[in-house]
C-alpha cells in the first residue's frame, strides 16, 4: 500500500494537481484500494489532523506576522539586523537569517516566520537583484529556526511524549539555533561573493544605535512573548494570541501605521494563508495515519533499535531514518509516533535524553524544507510567487547546510547541553 500512495502521490505532482489534493487523493486510493475503512475515515482523519490545540498558534501567528508587517514591526526587526550584519557583500541575505533567528523567539511556528518575515525579505532581496527563486528558499530554510528556537511545539511535543523536562529542551534549543544560523549566515555570505551578488546591499542601512532605538517595541515582543511562556503564564499557543494582541497595540496606538480599514484585508489575507497551511497538514495527516497504520515508521524504529548498539552508529542511523521520515510524514505525527521509541534506546546508549530531543527536532525540521510535505517550501513559493521546482536549484545546498550542522550537532553534545546544565543541573 505505502507503494502505490507515493506512485500516485507523485504522479499527481507531476501533473500539476495542488500538492493538498494530491495528497490527500493519494491518501485516499490507500485507504479504498487496500484496507475496509469507509470512506467516511478520511474526513474523521482531516478533522483529527487539525483537532491539535497547539495547531492553533500557526492561524494566530501568521495573523500576528501580517500585522507586524503592515503595522512596521516586521520592518524594523529587518532594519535592526540590517544594521548589524547589512553593510557588507551579501548582507542582506545575512540580514534574512538574522531577522528570522530573532522573529523564531516570538513565534514558536516555522510556517508563520515564513510568511511574517518571508513578506518584506523576498520583495527586498528581489529588488536588490536576487534571484526571486534563491530568496524564496533562504526564507523557507531560515524560517526552519522558528520549531528549534524556543518556543518550539514541536520541542513541547518531545517533552511530552518521552517525560523530558520543557524548560530543559526549550533553553536547548538556543544551542542549535545559534549554530545553524552561523552556518547559514556563513554560507549566503560565500555563496554571494562567488556570484558577486548584493554589491550594493549596504544601501539603506541604518545606524546601529538608531535602528535599535526605532526597533525598540519590536524586540520587546520576544521578550513579552517569551516572558509568559517562561513565567508559566500562557502557553506557546495562548503566547500567540498576546502576540497578536501586542501587535494590533503597537501598530495602532504606538508605530500609528495601521487604520482600521487596514485589518480587513490583513484579516482576509491572513486566513487564505492559514487555510492553505491548514489544508496541506490535514491532507498530511491522513496520509501518514495510513503508513502508520500499516507499521511502517515502527518495523523501521524497532529495526534501527535491534541493529545498532552503540552510541555514535545509533545516532548516524537514526539521523538518516528520520531525514527519510521527515520527508513523507508530518513533523508532530513523527514525535508522537517515533520520540518514545527512540529516546528510550538512546537512553540506553547512555545519550542524554534533552541532547536526543534537540537532534531529533532539528532533523524533523529538515522536513519542512524537504519535498514533497516542506510545508516551508509551499509557504515562502506562496509568498513568492514562484514554483518550488525553481527553488529546488538552490535548495540542496540550504539542505546540506542544516545537515552538516546536525552531524555537528550530534556528535558534539555540549552544544545543546551547556545551558540546560549551566541552568538546572
Amino acid at each position: 500500500m505505502s507503494g502505490m500512495m507515493l506512485t500516485v502521490m507523485l504522479v499527481l505532482f507531476a501533473t500539476s494537481v495542488p500538492v493538498a489534493v494530491a495528497i490527500g487523493l493519494a491518501a485516499v486510493v490507500g485507504l479504498t484500494g487496500y484496507t475496509n475503512f469507509p470512506l467516511i475515515v478520511a474526513a474523521q482523519q482531516l478533522f483529527i489532523g487539525l483537532d491539535r490545540f497547539p495547531l492553533a498558534a500557526i492561524p494566530f501567528f501568521i495573523l500576528a506576522g501580517n500585522l507586524m508587517d503592515v503595522g512596521g514591526i516586521s520592518r524594523r526587526l529587518v532594519d535592526f539586523a540590517k544594521s548589524i550584519v547589512g553593510g557588507i557583500q551579501g548582507g542582506l541575505p545575512a540580514t534574512c537569517v538574522l531577522t528570522c533567528m530573532i522573529f523564531a523567539a516570538i513565534s514558536g511556528s516555522s510556517v508563520a516566520t515564513t510568511f511574517a518575515i518571508g513578506a518584506i525579505m523576498i520583495p527586498a532581496l528581489v529588488r536588490a537583484g536576487y534571484p526571486v527563486a534563491f530568496a524564496a528558499a533562504l526564507q523557507a530554510t531560515a524560517a526552519e529556526l522558528g520549531v528549534i528556537i524556543p518556543p518550539s511545539i514541536p520541542l513541547i511535543l518531545y517533552g511530552v511524549s518521552t517525560q523530558t523536562s520543557i524548560p530543559e529542551l526549550f533553553i536547548a534549543g538556543f544551542g542549535p539555533g545559534l549554530l545553524i544560523s552561523s552556518a547559514l549566515v556563513a554560507t549566503v555570505l560565500i555563496w554571494c561573493r562567488i556570484k558577486g551578488w548584493g554589491k550594493n546591499d549596504g544601501e539603506g542601512r541604518l545606524p546601529f544605535l538608531v535602528a535599535t532605538k526605532q526597533a525598540g517595541w519590536a524586540l520587546l515582543m520576544p521578550v513579552v512573548v517569551l516572558g509568559g511562556i517562561y513565567g508559566g503564564i500562557t502557553t506557546p499557543t495562548e503566547a500567540s494570541v498576546v502576540a497578536v494582541v501586542y501587535a494590533i497595540i503597537v501598530g495602532v496606538f504606538i508605530h500609528r501605521e495601521i487604520r482600521l480599514p487596514n485589518l480587513y484585508p490583513i484579516f482576509k489575507k491572513s486566513v487564505i494563508s492559514s487555510a492553505v497551511i491548514m489544508f496541506i497538514i490535514a491532507a498530511a495527516t491522513l496520509f501518514s495515519w495510513l503508513l502508520n497504520r500499516q507499521g511502517v515508521p515502527d518495523m523501521a524504529a524497532e529495526w534501527l533499535v535491534k541493529t545498532f548498539d552503540d552510541a555514535n552508529s545509533y545516532l548516524m542511523a537514526v539521523n538518516l531514518f528520520l531525514f527519510v521520515i521527515g520527508m513523507f510524514v508530518e513533523t508532530s505525527a513523527s514525535i508522537i509516533v517515533l520520540a518514545p521509541i527512540l529516546a528510550e534506546a538512546a537512553q540506553r546508549l547512555g545519550i542524554d535524553s534533552v541532547h536526543f530531543g534537540t537532534v531529533m527536532v532539528v532533523n524533523l525540521a529538515m522536513g519542512m524544507i524537504t519535498p514533497p510535505f516542506g510545508v516551508n517550501l509551499f509557504a515562502a513559493a506562496q509568498v513568492a510567487g514562484t514554483s518550488i521546482d525553481k527553488m529546488m536549484r538552490y535548495l540542496p545546498v540550504f539542505i546540506g547546510v542544516i545537515f552538516a550542522c546536525l552531524m555537528v550537532l550530534s556528535y558534539v553534545p555540549w552544544i545543546s547541553l551547556a545551558l540546560p546544565t549551566l541552568v538546572f543541573r
